[in-house]
């Protein structure tokens, strides 16, 4: 029989595997439903999916032990997830591959890094300090070796908004972690897909709905597997390891997504990388391990409120 401790252990690790799953897939689908419906049309319509497959399970959901100023903490994880992230990573996608955009992904543990640093005033050990430039210059190997074709029309554009979709993404970490301990993560999740459905429908009906009756049933399926499956699935699993573990190691689990993307750009979509892209992606990777090797940082997490 599985001890009660190791159960606590694993629980985690399973959490983080299923979003993982998600996330590193989410690149080909989104690539795909980009191929027919606007950016805003796709943002809207896996909101509202996602927000419809959670309403069921509202009132079942436990309810929130506010503290005031908490507003703060969730206008701020809102507004980077769905607002800013959904935004910049749709855009990105119609300029670059999915596969560099998910390698690009790698650096969120980072950011968040980073971020803990400044708003959390954790230490940022000098480990942290190279592995961001090695990052960085990662990314610009990655972005600079990318030829212009079809699926990649502007890689470094593309590329550009993916990192800063990634910056939102951090944000929304850290205050999903601040909020975590008296929020239910699934209520978080839910609260984020509903933003994201009103914010995003006055500029997705402005795109010719029209149209979208003569959307393939592929399209459709990427949009639904997008709002149930990563939307809602993958950040809701996400947000509940962040309850169960620090935030500087659930982030770790964003290094498994550039392998899922690459492998299913490959597998999907025929996508493939030149030497020069590859090294990027190795220099990218080996540097967030390089980072997160070194000791765990010290938590402070009160004064971001």
């Amino acid at each position: 029989m599985i001890s009660p401790e190791s159960r606590r252990s694993v629980l985690p690790l399973l959490l983080l595997g299923g979003g993982v799953l998600f996330w590193g897939t989410s690149f080909v689908a989104a690539k795909t439903a980009l191929a027919t419906f606007t950016p805003m049309t796709v943002m809207w319509l896996r909101m509202i999916i996602a927000t419809l497959a959670f309403a069921p399970f509202w009132m079942r959901v436990p309810r929130p032990e506010y503290r005031r100023g908490d507003w703060k903490m969730l206008l701020l994880a809102a507004a980077c997830i769905p607002c800013l992230y959904y935004v910049l990573e749709g855009y990105a996608l119609l300029f670059t591959t999915s596969s560099q955009a998910g390698v690009i992904s790698a650096i969120v543990p980072l950011l968040v890094a980073s971020g803990a640093w400044v708003f959390l005033h954790e230490r940022l050990a000098w480990r942290s300090v190279v592995a961001i430039t090695l990052s960085l210059a990662g990314v610009a190997a990655l972005t600079l070796g990318a030829t212009a074709r079809q699926s990649a029309p502007n890689p470094l554009l593309g590329n550009l908004l993916e990192l800063l979709a990634m910056v939102g993404a951090a944000g929304s970490m850290l205050a999903i972690k601040h909020l975590s301990t008296r929020y239910d993560p699934w209520l978080l999740t839910g609260m984020q897909a509903a933003v994201g459905a009103v914010f995003f429908a006055p500029m997705a009906f402005a795109s010719n709905p029209a149209t979208w009756l003569s959307a393939p049933p592929l399209a459709w399926l990427c949009v639904a597997y997008l709002g149930i499956a990563v939307s809602l699935g993958a950040f809701g699993l996400y947000n509940s390891a962040l309850k169960l573990m620090p935030a500087s190691r659930a982030s770790l689990a964003v290094n498994v997504v550039p392998a899922v993307a690459l492998l299913a750009g490959w597998a999907v979509l025929g996508e493939s990388l030149s030497w020069v892209q590859l090294a990027g992606c190795a220099v990218i990777v080996g540097a967030v391990i390089f980072a997160e090797s070194g000791p765990d940082p010290v938590p402070a997490e009160e004064p971001l409120g």
